[in-house]
């Protein structure tokens, strides 16, 4: 029988110290930065694999998103359904070394097939990693701050994607091109941090009040906060939004670096790794951190902040994007992304904590499975995959660096349907949220 926190209090109420649960929060993090890490490399290395393996643009295009995101999407629902029963922690633990595992594999692939292989097997593991990870998360920090922790933990995003720009160029310095050497460096480490998780992480008790039998016979099933969560707005609204930000941002961070291969002939590709890694270490990672810090500080005030904040960050980054692929300076082409990274940030931690503050506690695992199958599979699943195939269609009139800039510029329409799904949540979340307090967060 699962345990439960003291007369439903939040789990630092219940006699968990504040540096274990800041602990937890690190751990999980690093956690999540290896998931990152891990999906990341194989866009690091495109331009190095397509040429080992002779590859063209649309099978790039199905190796960085479908491939990953189908099974990755699939996945995470039963997964979650565990989740919200048995241990996270060890769920999270046997995930983690399974997708690791795979990713180490991908260096061992001497064909196109072996390799698509490898990314299913990447993206079946992956699906275990974040639907426990917030609901651990969800159990040890109040509603007031879980988009700051949430927050917290999404840094795990640009910071994976940093260690894995890091990685990339420490190993391919010198002109080796051994791309096969990068996909074992960042594997095998995973799994010696599934070990620490398993070792250092107790499963923390689940904040909901141990029911009486009365209590237990009226308690909603399943099903039923299921069908709940999902006629909410609002989790619509976010869910889509972070999707239509995340195909381009999911597209972007796989192909930006054969763009800028492919238009700055002569480019120290070493320097740029570096550059783009320091990129996603500062400017994306301030991003998602204020995302989640101004959300709960103007959320006290007015909860249309969740929404209205990556609406207005995204405004000022989608122009600074265009104008990115219409430069011909490498660097303020770097920039100007740098500027849309920042911006675009912004979004992550106010979207997963309204997929946890709006979900019964029942099925808040299963609320961030089914939030991250709506972004997967629009986001990982499109963005990278959709733009390899028209890049590889135009490639015949215009050629692979023009063809490739093209596909890329057509991400302008994702970002715009996400600033206006974004704004129209806005005008949803009041409601939903306080119909949330009333049956209790």
């Amino acid at each position: 029988m699962a345990h439960t926190s003291v007369e439903g209090l939040p789990a630092q109420e219940a006699g968990v110290s504040r540096s274990y649960r800041n602990y937890v929060l690190f751990i999980l993090t690093l956690v999540y930065a290896f998931n990152f890490i891990d999906r990341q490399i194989i866009g690091i290395l495109s331009p190095f694999i397509k040429a080992d393996l002779g590859l063209d643009d649309a099978q790039l295009g199905w190796l960085k998103g479908i491939y990953f995101a189908l099974l990755y999407t699939v996945m995470g629902i039963p997964i979650a359904w565990l989740a919200d029963r048995y241990s996270r922690v060890n769920i999270i633990a046997i995930s983690l070394t399974l997708w690791s595992g795979f990713t180490a594999a991908s260096g061992l692939a001497s064909n196109y097939v072996q390799l698509a292989i490898a990314r299913i097997g990447v993206g079946i593991g992956e699906a275990g990693g974040s639907p426990p990870s917030h609901s651990i998360i969800s159990d040890l920090f109040p509603k007031e701050k879980r988009a700051g922790a949430l927050s917290i933990y999404s840094l795990g995003i640009p910071f994976g994607i940093m260690l894995a720009f890091f990685a990339s160029a420490f190993f391919l310095q010198g002109g080796s091109a051994d791309w096969r050497t990068v996909m074992y460096s960042v594997g095998i480490p995973g799994v010696l941090l599934a070990l620490l998780l398993k070792f250092t992480v107790k499963e923390p008790t689940r904040s909901v009040t141990a029911p009486s039998q009365t209590e237990n016979a009226n308690k909603p099933s399943v099903k039923k906060s299921l069908k709940q969560l999902l006629k909410i707005p609002t989790w619509w609204g976010m869910a889509l939004g972070i999707s239509f930000g995340s195909f381009g941002n999911y597209a972007i961070s796989t192909w930006i670096i054969d763009y800028y291969v492919r238009a700055f002939a002569g480019l120290d590709i070493t320097q740029l790794l570096v550059v783009f890694g320091i990129i996603n270490g500062t400017a994306y990672a301030l991003g998602v951190w204020l995302g989640g810090y101004i959300a709960d500080r103007w959320g006290k005030h007015n909860k249309k902040a969740y929404a209205l904040l990556p609406a207005i960050m995204l405004i000022v980054g989608l122009p600074a994007f265009y104008a990115s692929l219409q430069v011909q300076d490498l660097w303020l082409s770097v920039g100007l992304m740098a500027l849309l990274l920042f911006t675009s940030g912004s979004y992550l931690g106010p979207s997963f904590a309204m997929a946890q503050t709006l979900a019964p506690i029942n099925v808040r695992a299963m609320s961030t499975a089914l939030f991250f199958f709506v972004l997967n599979i629009i986001a990982l699943g499109g963005g990278p995959t959709l733009t390899g195939i028209i890049s590889q269609s135009l490639v015949p009139s215009l050629g692979e660096t023009e063809a490739l800039r093209q596909a890329l510029l057509y991400l302008v329409v994702p970002y715009a349907l996400s600033i206006a799904v974004f704004l129209w949540t806005s005008t949803k979340i009041v409601k939903d949220w306080e119909m949330a307090e009333s049956r209790g967060l």
